[in-house]
């Protein structure tokens, strides 16, 4: 009975009705990316410049391009980094300490780092980055708290 009042000074009533059940339908099908991921980073060599973490996705782009990035003072013995709202599955992680603020790794010879650096799980690599495989991590849907030792 109540439509039928409605209806006449409410012409965007079925429209409104059809939008709003579709956005539900969507909602209710989209995966959820609730997890946290906690990055606690300690061995910063002084309180200088700030500390740079990159999160990979994929194999094939790390340690070159992460998908998501994140920079914080380095102002504390151990700094914590969040990445809020994230897909539960394998990632990998860089670290590093950019005392001159210049925003990059400084390298000296032999392209050997100058500043600060690290990786998940401790990873090392063989004259060179680690593989993905040895930095992967695993994101729960719980949420995960990693440390990062800088070398």
């Amino acid at each position: 009975m109540k439509s039928r009042h409605l209806a006449p000074h409410f012409p965007h009533l079925p429209a409104l009705r059809t939008t709003l059940l579709s956005t539900l339908l969507f909602a209710a099908t989209a995966p959820a990316f609730a997890a946290d991921l906690i990055v606690e980073v300690e061995g910063l060599r002084s309180n200088k410049g700030n500390v740079s973490v990159g999160l990979f996705d994929k194999a094939e782009t790390f340690p070159k391009s992460f998908a998501v990035g994140q920079r914080v003072p380095a102002d504390k013995s151990v700094v914590e980094i969040v990445f809020r709202d994230l897909k539960p599955g394998s990632y990998a992680l860089s670290a590093y300490q950019d005392e001159n603020e210049n925003q990059e790794l400084d390298r000296g010879m032999f392209g050997i780092p100058k500043e600060p650096y690290g990786f998940s799980r401790d990873a090392l690599g063989d004259k060179g980055p680690p593989e993905f495989r040895d930095a992967r991590i695993e994101l729960t849907e719980a949420g995960t708290r990693i440390r990062i030792k800088l070398r």
